[in-house]
């Protein structure tokens, strides 16, 4: 919707880059939180499970809201995809597996970094190229990768600890 209202790509991707640092930095910091606080035989599980669930919610597409009005202006491009782009990625899939990865992995620099690149190269070249690339990419395909890529990780980590 924004690249499709504003047509300025740059100040776009500017602005999912800002708002998925600061979004999953905060994620990335309730994971290790976790992995400070609660056991290793309970993490393990609860990481196994997340990540299978993660799975089942991959195959869920998500919905947009087909008479949800365009984006107000919130001050400008950038700023209007920032804020909105912070408030949509609450508590959205990509969020959830942050925390996953960062009570899994010991670095959380690496986690964050990884998970915002992530998005960056999911989202950059739909803010690039818009409607005519969603129309090409096989969606379903992708959700069905990511989805078994997340069902390894959870029995990995049952199985592997």
């Amino acid at each position: 919707m924004l690249a499709a209202r504003y047509r300025k790509p740059w100040p776009i991707v500017a602005g999912i880059f800002v708002a998925t640092l600061v979004n999953h930095g905060i994620a990335g910091a309730v994971g290790a939180w976790f992995t400070r606080t609660i056991g290793p035989d309970a993490m393990r599980w609860i990481l196994g499970v997340s990540f299978i669930a993660m799975a089942a919610w991959m195959l869920i597409p998500d919905k947009l809201d087909e008479d949800e009005a365009a984006p107000r202006k919130v001050g400008g491009v950038f700023l209007s995809t920032t804020v909105l782009f912070f408030l949509v990625e609450i508590g959205d899939k990509t969020q959830i597996a942050t925390v996953a990865l960062a009570a899994r992995f010991d670095s959380l620099t690496a986690v964050v970094m990884g998970t915002t690149i992530g998005m960056i190269l999911a989202n950059a070249p739909v803010a690039f190229f818009g409607e005519a690339l969603a129309k090409r990419l096989p969606v379903r395909i992708v959700h069905r990768i990511a989805a078994a890529i997340f069902a390894a990780l959870g029995v990995g980590v049952l199985v592997f600890g």
